[in-house]
């Protein structure tokens, strides 16, 4: 697929997202190690609908027994009978108070997954700018935007190394006005970066 020069990068994008979905992307990021516990879950790429459009990102509360403290997407675990969209938004609306109505998807993107055996799949799509969110006083401490530009340009994805279980783990990380967004989060967003070199 060729993309005119001339499109927004919101716009390449969502064209970028009509690319078959490729599964396990970043070598190296123990995706060749992960276990496979068939669990599936999904999260909400909400991307803003301005000028210089931005992402959603939460900041998890500290008491949280897993991921605590960490930048994330809103997102969590499939229930009994429902897909990744469904979970997406669902999730979004409990976490921020995203109405679902609210989000105009524009598409799935590759699935990634994690050292723990989830495989998220990620869900892309856009919302107003400055709708009232609020974030779930038990989940979410915080949320912010970062802009969309930033987080998917290359030279801002930063690849870490640190020992995990007696080895070598590399990941992605990214900075932004002292957030530091790493791990799942930060590897979905390089996988959108290569969907649109791709493209």
């Amino acid at each position: 697929m060729l993309l005119p020069a001339a499109m927004t990068l919101a716009d390449r994008l969502r064209a970028a997202l009509a690319l078959e979905p490729r599964d396990g992307l970043l070598a190296g990021d123990l995706i060749e190690g992960a276990p496979d516990a068939g669990r599936e879950a999904a999260v909400l790429v909400a991307i803003t609908d301005r000028p210089d459009p931005g992402v959603i990102l939460t900041v998890r509360r500290e008491h949280l027994r897993t991921h605590a403290g960490q930048v994330s997407f809103p997102g969590g675990r499939l229930d009994p009978g429902e897909d990744a969209l469904a979970a997406a938004l669902r999730e979004a609306e409990e976490e921020i108070g995203l109405p679902p109505s609210a989000v105009e998807i524009w598409g799935s993107a590759d699935p990634y997954r994690t050292i723990t055996g989830y495989r998220v799949t990620p869900i892309v799509g856009q919302v107003p700018p400055d709708l009232p969110l609020a974030p779930h006083e038990h989940e979410v401490a915080n949320l912010f935007e970062a802009p969309l530009s930033f987080l998917l340009d290359a030279a801002n994805q930063q690849r870490m190394t640190a020992e995990y279980q007696g080895r070598a783990r590399h990941y992605y990380q990214i900075d932004w006005q002292g957030r530091r967004i790493w791990g799942a989060t930060a590897a979905m967003l390089v996988n959108l970066t290569r969907r649109l070199e791709w493209a």
